[in-house]
């Protein structure tokens, strides 16, 4: 970034009130009476109300629409192990997403925990005051063991918002990338350059979304996963292949799809020469992607290209997931975010790219025209559809997959999130 953009981010955090995130009070706390309500005495009536039937939190607190946004710090954005403090503007940058995009009221906690069974027991203890959990900015493999305990732990929604965000996005622009090139994703021969949380939940997802596991080839600071290696975790060993492919020069010939999910200038020219025709990269890694891509058009005219990047086309955002995948879940008072429901998210944001652009989203983006195609695989964060669309298929996905308690809203499908509030 730029001196000036440095000292705007810092500006925009302290001024004109320090942090990006408030309470706001939902009711009247005006008289006398509004306090004997609000506190003694009135307050033990939801008590009694509660203790009686747990249920009633949802009825007579802010429950069921607060999502609690979790990090212990320990991977922060493309930052590293910073520490629980330093992540606290990344995690009240989530709140304001929520709050933003899907109506939900969200607080950040950032624990010091010592282990991840130390920040699974503190979660663990404190969930019953949320509707759902977000984690954020957690280590891989420590992500998976805290997120698997969590979820079986907790009754509400638990979600690794880096693992199963990122693979949501991905997926549904992959499959839109993909119909372009005229391919599908069970014929699509994909490598995958990093091995971390990100790489194995899009990976997972691609398979459960219709790819083929021998397809794909995945690859870390050792090379490629291969059916030979020795002290694969877990999630490496699921996507080990029997292969004698060893490097990323090696995989990548005649590859249809790139996943980067790694670091800067990674994928090479020549590298990208090598792949199949009308190839498909996703070079996700930020600020600076795998290739840059201007340097993939000026070698390749073909490319279908996508980043993590605002100021390119088909940015891989996780905005266009998390809020309206937790709007869905906490509507329908769903206990999990199961595969059935990110598979939905998929399906939705993949369908609506191909629907006519708003002129709202043009207006954003400064553009004359914008449809379907190479330069627009994904839906812009700014599309006020994606809180209806999206929230509604995953509400309803829930339903039918049985993790539902209550019914689709009559409220549905969803307009503005103002009007969401005001309901």
């Amino acid at each position: 970034m730029s001196e000036d953009m440095k000292q705007a981010a810092l500006d925009y955090h302290e001024f004109p009130r320090p942090g990006k995130i408030s309470v706001e009070l939902t009711t009247s706390a005006e008289s006398a009476r509004d306090l004997a309500l609000a506190y003694s005495p009135g307050v033990a009536e939801p008590v009694r109300a509660i203790a009686e039937n747990p249920d009633n939190a949802y009825r007579y607190t802010a429950k069921g629409n607060l999502v609690a946004v979790i990090s212990n710090g320990t991977a922060i954005l493309g930052l590293g192990d910073l520490g629980p403090l330093a992540s606290k503007p990344v995690m009240e940058g989530k709140a304001l997403l929520f709050k933003r995009f899907a109506g939900i009221d969200s607080v950040d906690i950032e624990v010091d925990s010592e282990s991840p069974q130390a920040l699974i027991d503190t979660v663990a203890r404190i969930a019953d005051t949320f509707g759902g959990i977000n984690l954020e900015d957690i280590k891989a493999p420590e992500c998976f063991e805290v997120e698997r305990a969590l979820i079986e732990r907790c009754n509400i929604p638990v979600f690794h918002d880096d693992q199963h965000g990122t693979a949501i996005v991905t997926a549904a622009g992959m499959i839109n990338a993909l119909e372009i090139a005229g391919k599908t994703l069970e014929e699509a021969q994909i490598v995958c350059l990093g091995a971390g949380a990100a790489a194995h939940a899009c990976m997972k997802l691609l398979v459960n979304m219709g790819a083929k596991v021998e397809n794909i080839f995945m690859i870390d600071r050792t090379g490629v996963i291969h059916s030979g290696r020795e002290n694969l975790t877990p999630e490496k060993a699921a996507f080990a292949s029997e292969t004698d492919k060893r490097t990323l020069d090696d995989a990548i010939d005649g590859a249809d799809v790139f996943v980067g999910l790694s670091g800067p200038n990674l994928l090479s020219a020549e590298q990208l020469a090598k792949m199949a025709p009308t190839p498909v990269v996703f070079a996700c890694a930020n600020p600076d992607p795998e290739i840059k891509p201007e340097l993939a058009h000026s070698v390749r005219d073909d490319v279908i290209m996508a980043t993590g990047r605002s100021d390119y086309p088909n940015q891989v955002n996780n905005v266009l997931g998390f809020p309206f995948i937790f709007r869905g879940a906490l509507d329908v008072r769903a206990s999990a975010i199961n595969e059935e429901m990110k598979a939905a998210a998929v399906r939705a944001l993949a369908d609506l790219a191909k629907e006519p652009v708003p002129q709202e989203v043009l207006d954003a983006y400064e553009l004359g025209s914008l449809e379907f195609g190479p330069q627009y695989i994904i839906p812009k964060p700014t599309d006020s559809r994606l809180l209806g669309v999206v929230s509604q298929a995953v509400a309803q996905a829930a339903i039918d997959s049985g993790v539902a308690r209550l019914p689709l809203p009559a409220h549905y499908p969803l307009t503005t999130v103002a009007a969401l509030l005001n309901r």
